[in-house]
């Protein structure tokens, strides 16, 4: 029996399984092409100024210097994480007959849950150039090669923790919206830390293929 599904083999009992180191082949392959699915989000956005030619004696410097100039952001990674958060904010307030309250809770739960979905649930890569190396892992073992504190992680792991503040704040510490928010918030922060790294529970995650 190989290495690899040797690493995989649990007892029948054991819902918990270490998912094995890469072999060989696998961290060949990983090393062949950047990993477009993962490195996306160590984009921070920025700020982006484009030169304009245009007529300039009879302007004033200072409104010159805008007026030169084309400034737009580029949302990266990193902002668009804000952006969903107010945008989901927005969505919730607009609907007739929810509190405030409930607004905040909804908005945790929601980026909670799409935040799992993306990180943590779906494994593999949508792009099939990377000859399946990536099958394995999920997105968040993925960026920046697994390496854990990274600013990226560390980033990634501060936002669903100070949207719980938030929530917890805006909704009066009330014992059952902390409750709500907060198991949303742990669903999304323990699978972030080292010892989850690599880590299944059967129950929500099927065993790779053992050709894998």
């Amino acid at each position: 029996m190989s290495q690899s599904k040797a690493g995989r083999r649990r007892r029948s009992s054991s819902i918990i399984y270490q998912e094995p180191a890469e072999s060989i082949e696998h961290t060949s392959d990983q090393a062949a092409l950047p990993n477009l699915n993962a490195n996306w989000v160590n984009a921070k956005g920025e700020w982006v100024v484009e030169q304009r030619c245009m007529n300039t004696e009879s302007l004033d410097p200072f409104i010159w210097f805008w007026k030169a100039n084309i400034r737009f952001l580029r949302l990266g990674a990193w902002t668009i994480h804000f952006v969903l958060i107010i945008a989901l904010k927005i969505f919730y307030d607009i609907i007739p007959g929810v509190s405030q309250e409930t607004s905040w809770t909804l908005t945790n739960i929601s980026y909670m849950f799409g935040s799992f979905l993306m990180f943590h649930w779906v494994r593999g890569i949508p792009f099939e150039f990377n000859a399946g190396a990536y099958d394995n892992l999920n997105m968040w073992e993925q960026i920046d090669n697994g390496d854990q504190y990274t600013p990226t992680k560390k980033f990634l792991l501060c936002v669903p923790i100070c949207l719980f503040l938030l929530s917890t704040h805006y909704t009066h510490y009330d014992l059952t919206y902390f409750t709500i928010n907060f198991l949303a918030t742990l669903a999304v922060v323990i699978p972030k830390l080292p010892f989850s790294h690599r880590l299944r529970i059967g129950l929500f995650s099927d065993m790779p293929d053992e050709s894998t």
